[in-house]
């Protein structure tokens, strides 16, 4: 469930299951509602899902009689994430774009009856912030049991970081400290199961399941390397954690998630000679054949740094050629080196088999490429959201 505002997370559900993510996981049921104001975001969960209640509505213009009229079995919501990312103000719970996560917070002891299930995304940080505390406050008030994770779509073989804090939720019959401590266990012992595939080249990778006491001991990926960059500048460590990444069977190749390629479709996609000129160093740069992508952001496709990944169209032709001497030659010569490469963005259907969805997602027409990045961008895993659900209702 979440209040539009730009939030980061696709449109989310009072549900029995969400429709993506329950196709995926198996899990029987039905949305009762999706909630969210952002237009793009409500077009295409509409495109994809006609028959679905879409409340096109901020959560705390929702009344109390609404909800219980609803009576749902499970909350999936994804709270605005800018007031806990680390490159924004971390405003907290003084940013206005909390109000909704504090609406439901005051409003989920007072339903008639309460959802036996609820699971939250959001990104790094929250896991330190207040919202966390008054969320697990209300939680335990309200005899929930609850685990803690950092995982990435690396922990399901997938070639993509995007490390996030999920919590889930269950109502607890017998609620008390020791249940909750076996509920912990619980998740302990299975998550080798929910998560098969862990990311030996890099621990950060791995699916953690984070103590109550503790909740911030997993650094996030995009935090630890801030500010490194591609190839001619990088590190003999970033090299050498890249090179290990590659070598992670357990992982995927980039080629699995790629569509075919007619050449014409290739050149919309392509990196434009300014672009490349500018910003040639601080790409991230992937070819088919690796089993390592960043995290893609809702600016991909209309800014570089720190967006995603780009692809190497043109594998033939070496990296280490192209940027040897780069910096020593003319800007006319330095663009017909890096055009040697046939760099270019994923496109949106590519972006989308790395998030997990399924291929009978599609985008409305009407929808440009770079509202499908942005809405993309604030979307979430719905593998690794999936396989959470399947041990939040084992």
């Amino acid at each position: 469930m979440q209040s539009g505002k730009d939030a980061c997370g696709a449109v989310a559900s009072v549900v029995s299951s969400d429709n993506n993510i329950h196709s995926e996981s198996g899990i029987p049921g039905h949305v009762v509602a999706a909630i969210d104001i952002n237009t793009t975001a409500n077009q295409i969960y509409r495109h994809n899902f006609p028959d679905t209640p879409l409340w096109n509505k901020t959560i705390e213009g929702i009344a109390l009689d609404d909800f219980n009229k609803l009576s749902f079995d499970m909350i999936l919501m994804s709270p605005p994430c800018q007031p806990f990312t680390r490159i924004g103000l971390q405003g907290d719970i003084s940013d206005p774009r909390t109000k909704s996560f504090l609406y439901v917070l005051d409003l989920l002891p007072r339903l008639h009856r309460l959802p036996r299930f609820i699971l939250l995304e959001n990104v790094k940080g929250f896991e330190s912030s207040a919202a966390r505390e008054l969320l697990v406050k209300t939680l335990t008030g309200c005899g929930y049991s609850f685990q803690e994770f950092m995982v990435s779509p690396t922990s399901v073989g997938i070639p993509n970081s995007r490390l996030r804090y999920f919590l889930i939720a269950k109502m607890s019959t017998s609620f008390s400290t020791q249940a909750r401590s076996e509920v912990r266990s619980q998740a302990r012992s299975e998550l080798p199961d929910v998560f098969p595939h862990f990311a030996e080249a890099d621990s950060s990778e791995q699916p953690t399941v984070l103590s109550p006491t503790c909740p911030g001991s997993c650094q996030s990926e995009e935090e630890v390397r801030e500010g490194q960059v591609l190839y001619k500048l990088e590190t003999a460590a970033d090299a050498q954690r890249k090179r290990s990444q590659n070598q992670d069977l357990s992982i995927r190749q980039i080629q699995d998630f790629l569509e075919p390629q007619r050449e014409g479709d290739l050149e919309q996609h392509l990196l434009p000679p300014r672009t490349l000129l500018r910003y040639a160093l601080l790409l991230d740069i992937v070819q088919p054949t690796c089993r390592r992508s960043v995290c893609f952001t809702k600016g991909y496709g209309r800014y570089v740094e720190g967006t995603g990944s780009v692809l190497q169209g043109c594998t033939e032709t070496q990296m280490e050629s192209v940027f040897a001497g780069l910096d020593q030659v003319s800007e006319e010569e330095k663009v017909q080196q890096l055009l040697k490469l046939k760099l270019r963005y994923f496109t949106p259907r590519e972006v989308a088999n790395l998030m997990g969805f399924p291929q009978s997602f599609m985008f409305p027409e009407g929808v440009s490429t770079l509202q499908q990045y942005r809405t993309l961008g604030n979307s979430l895993n719905v593998v690794v959201v999936s396989r959470l659900l399947q041990l939040l209702v084992s």
